[in-house]
This record gives structure tokens, sequence and C-alpha cells, in this order.
């Protein structure tokens, strides 16, 4: 359930075009619906900005499907990640007209309603082994409706390929950074903008990386005020959280952030 479907509903009943009864069936899921194994949030999207997202890893096929399915019967937006290439597969022939990226084991399939508008998110990957994160965060943004620039293998071994994109750096509304090894880009393209930057640490890297500790501390422990820094591998919260940003940069705002002063 959306912002927007819900407060129509809420019109509609209130100006007669639609009966008590029709808007009881169309709200007879909110805010919560169970299947067998699972209790689904129709509230989240009214809450939080985006509907519930389906994270596929240790779920089975058949679980995933299931909560698919209850999902785009409300009309909200499917956003499935960590998907196993069996439960992507399947996620693909039932629901044709929804995408799929296989680098970001992620698929995505919009709602019945318009997301709400965001300027520009920029996801910056340090190298190419760090392209799954990237590609979770990038087609995260991109299902809850922000515009995504994407600058690949452009990390600080050479300098020189991230700063020659200083126009972008300067003019998205927000950034994710996802680097792996010692986990030194953010704290360079934090050095190099006002915008917002959320780094991703990647299990990307030799033994003494420890499997994305390194990075993790070098990007908590970073001299450039700008950045912010979410867990290992997660280019999911990465990519929210920049969407969110980009929503309030254009303007989009948040659930009833129009009756905010």
């Amino acid at each position: 359930m959306t912002p927007e479907r819900l407060r129509r509903v809420l019109e509609e009943v209130a100006g007669g075009t639609l009966s008590p009864q029709a808007a009881y069936e169309a709200l007879r899921g909110f805010p919560a619906d169970a299947t067998p194994e699972a209790t689904l949030d129709h509230q989240r999207g009214v809450r939080c900005g985006f509907p519930e997202v389906i994270f596929g890893q240790g779920k089975t096929v058949e679980q995933i499907t299931a909560i698919a399915e209850r999902i785009v019967a409300s009309g909200d937006p499917l956003l499935a990640t960590r998907l196993a290439p069996e439960a992507a597969a399947a996620l693909r022939e039932r629901f044709p007209d929804g995408t799929l990226s296989e680098p970001g084991r992620l698929f995505h399939r919009p709602g019945t309603e318009p997301a709400p508008p965001a300027g520009t998110v920029a996801v910056i990957s340090a190298g190419t082994s760090d392209l799954p994160v990237a590609e979770e965060a990038a087609w995260t943004a991109v299902a809850m409706g922000a515009p995504v620039e994407r600058l690949r293998d452009v990390g600080v071994a050479g300098l020189h390929r991230v700063l020659v994109h200083q126009d972008l750096l300067r003019e998205a509304a927000a950034l994710v950074v996802v680097a792996g090894m010692e986990g030194a880009l953010p704290s360079v393209v934090g050095g190099l903008t006002d915008r917002p930057v959320i780094a991703v640490p990647t299990s990307v890297g030799y033994g003494a990386h420890f499997g994305g500790l390194a990075p993790l501390l070098g990007m908590l422990n970073s001299c450039a005020a700008g950045v912010t820094v979410v867990n290992i591998d997660n280019g999911f919260g990465a990519g929210y959280a920049a969407a969110l940003i980009a929503r309030l940069a254009a303007g989009g705002g948040g659930p009833g952030a129009e009756g905010r002063g």
C-alpha cells in the first residue's frame, strides 16, 4: 500500500465516488497479510516510503513466489533481493513484465502507482569485482523511482578515472560508493563533493581484508565529513537511503510530506 493509493481511497470514500464496501475490499490486506510462512507488512510503504522488500537469501522458491504474488496483488511494487538463480528464474517466468538484474541478484516489477519524483543517484564502484553489490544498490534506487548514473571501475589505483567525472559528483542528489580492498574510494569522493556519500564496504579482497572488515573500519574512520557507512555488502540499504535522499532533493518527500511546514 502506497501513501498515494491510501489517500486516493480515502478521498473517494469522502467524495462519495467509492462505497465503504469497495474501500474495505481495496484495503482488505491492510495493514498486514499472512501467508503460511510469512506476514506481509502492507503498511510499510505508508510508514517508510517504500513497501516491504523480499530478502531472498534463505527462502525457498515457493516461499518467495508466494510472497511476491501477495505483493503484486496489492498493487505494490515488487522488489526481491539476494536471489538464487532458480528463484530469479521463477520470478521472471511468473512476472514477465518485471526486470531481472543478474549481477545484482535482484528482481523488480513496478507497482500500480508511479513512484514519487527523485533526483539522480550516482552509484560508483571501485572495481569490477564490486559490481554485484553496486548493482544491488543501483536497482534498489531505480525501484524507488530515482534515476541512476553508474561509474564503474574507478578505484584509487587510478585516481584520474573518478576525477574526470566531477560534474556528476557535484550534481547528483546522493552518491553510493562501493569499494572493497582497503575501501579508500568513499573518502576520496567525499572530499570532492558537497553531496551525501553512502559508503558500502564489500567482501572483495585478500586475506588481511578479513571479508570486508578492513574496508568497513576504513570507511567508518573516514576523514571526509559527508560520508556515512552501511554494513558489508549492503547494496540494498545504501540504494534505499540514497533514493530517500534523492526524493527529498526533488521535493518528492515521503509519506505525508506535503503536510509538513
